[in-house]
């Protein structure tokens, strides 16, 4: 497969363009640098150069999309399919209430300290060495659920898939932030959530049938093997999307081949003063740097991370709501998460072309990270709205319909508000995207993770209305005034915020 090349300073003449085939070395001339001011810096050029991913054909920026969002949809599916077998699971484990929520929630707990690991390591080893070693870790224990013989076994294999699952939630940034470009974040950004945001809601309605039909292991089994699918299709399917890590390895075939020590790349350069192990340190400690130091991190993580508990909080106790307040089945309880899943597709397909429109039309006068607010605070608010119509009709038991409604309108105003936030984090920390989304996704996961264990006695105790309008009311304290905060004193935050390195 040919792809054709634009002059590239590291590789070509000024004048020549050439054919370069994949996978083999191009012809090797001296550099020449756009202002020639240091010959010996190896950098993408800025015009164009098919190694940057930046420049990349769209057919191969979609194609390494599509598999890192059909890796996600699994990843994510597992940490919801569970929810209606909880039930089963508990009485042949003998486990008690709270047990059996932990064997579902430890997984979110796991999402939460995995990807301060993992994030990094991406941005020093790269994508696909961390992609591969997650999914086949990932592969192992979730098989190793299906086998479990008692509750501690359950447990502490969810939790090992959970944390190889994790990957997806720092690489998933990190990845779109290297191929594609501002003004098509949103669109790239739609297109990726467009199969994972179904695996949250579809997973129920799977686990629901298959709990229902044949044994809950093959909850597990059945995601193990359309994972192993994923892991052999991404080792052809997946290119190797960091930048940092493509210059490095043209920076040393440029001294193999000229034999001249002089070639570096920036990263190289900002490295060279510094031990292996301090490297891995400074690299290691990065999420937790951004988190403790930079307030921009800190609003989004609190934003997003009490949002994406509340959702959990309504996927963990949606199926119980129709079970035992409607007297459904479990299967026919699996079905109302559709409801879930429409509103966060709507919100995606809906607010990727809008961010991206609004944007375009801020270029003009300058666009910058904080074009992608606006959207933010609309989004939260429309969610608490929906919170509070789902919490009052399944309160007074009115039409199944309605509280699907309700459902939807949070789910989709949940997705819009985080849309756009992702995208407001992608832009801000572009050299370190996956410390940045692993800072920010710690407090997503914990929250996740701790907020359905309080729900059943929360709505035991005031009701899915009463219950409802706590959680609407903390939401609607958080999400006007920190998206406002962001909008107006952004830019200077991220002038002042020490350094990601």
């Amino acid at each position: 497969m040919a792809v054709p090349t634009k002059p590239n300073d590291a590789i070509t003449t000024a004048s020549q363009p050439v054919e370069l085939e994949l996978g083999t070395v191009p012809p090797l001339v001296a550099p020449k640098r756009p202002n020639d001011a240091d010959p010996f810096l190896v950098a993408f050029d800025e015009t164009y150069d098919a190694e940057n991913p930046l420049d990349w054909p769209s057919g191969r920026k979609w194609m390494v999309t599509d598999v890192l969002s059909a890796t996600g949809f699994n990843r994510i599916m597992v940490s919801t399919i569970m929810a209606p077998a909880l039930s089963i699971i508990a009485s042949e484990l003998h486990m008690s209430a709270t047990e059996s929520a932990m064997s579902l929630s430890i997984y979110l707990l796991a999402t939460a300290f995995g990807p301060l690991m993992i994030g990094p390591l991406s941005e020093v080893y790269g994508r696909t060495v961390v992609l591969h070693g997650s999914n086949v870790w990932f592969l192992v224990w979730n098989i190793a659920c299906g086998f479990s013989k008692t509750k501690g076994t359950l447990i502490a294999a969810r939790f090992l898939a959970g944390f190889g699952a994790s990957a997806i939630y720092a690489l998933a940034g990190g990845v779109l932030g290297d191929i594609w470009r501002p003004e098509q974040r949103g669109k790239s950004l739609g297109m990726y959530l467009l199969i994972p945001i179904l695996g949250a809601a579809v997973g129920p309605i799977i686990g629901g049938y298959m709990a229902g039909r044949t044994t809950w292991r093959w909850i597990f089994w059945a995601t193990s093997a359309f994972q192993a699918v994923m892991t052999v299709a991404s080792f052809y399917c997946f290119h190797e999307t960091s930048g940092a890590l493509i210059l490095h390895r043209r920076a040393a075939r440029l001294r193999r081949q000229t034999g001249d020590p002089r070639y570096y790349t920036l990263s190289e350069r900002l490295a060279s003063s510094s031990t292996t192990i301090a490297v891995l340190v400074r690299t290691l400690t990065r999420p937790i740097r951004l988190l403790a130091f930079h307030p921009i991190i800190q609003v989004s993580a609190l934003l997003a991370g009490f949002s994406y508990g509340i959702m959990y909080v309504t996927l963990s106790t949606f199926s119980d709501l129709w079970v035992k307040q409607y007297h459904q089945s479990v299967e026919i309880s699996g079905l109302h998460y559709i409801a879930c899943s429409l509103g966060e597709i709507v919100a995606s397909q809906m607010g990727g072309p809008l961010m991206d429109y609004l944007y375009k039309r801020n270029q003009e006068h300058g666009a910058t990270p904080e074009s992608r607010i606006p959207l933010v605070i609309p989004g939260f608010i429309v969610a608490w709205l929906g919170v509070l119509m789902y919490g009052w009709v399944a309160q007074y038991r009115q039409f199944w319909f309605v509280v699907d409604i309700g459902v939807f309108i949070m789910m989709f105003g949940l997705q819009l508000g985080s849309l756009s936030l992702t995208a407001y984090v992608i832009d801000s920390y572009r050299e370190h995207v996956s410390s940045a989304m692993a800072a920010r996704q710690f407090s997503s996961s914990l929250m996740a993770f701790l907020f359905p264990l309080f729900a059943p006695s929360l709505y035991g105790k005031l009701g899915y209305g009463w219950g409802n309008s706590v959680m609407a009311l903390a939401g609607f304290v958080l999400s006007v005034p920190l998206p406002l905060l962001l909008w107006k004193y952004g830019a200077k935050l991220r002038g002042r915020a020490r350094s990601t390195y």
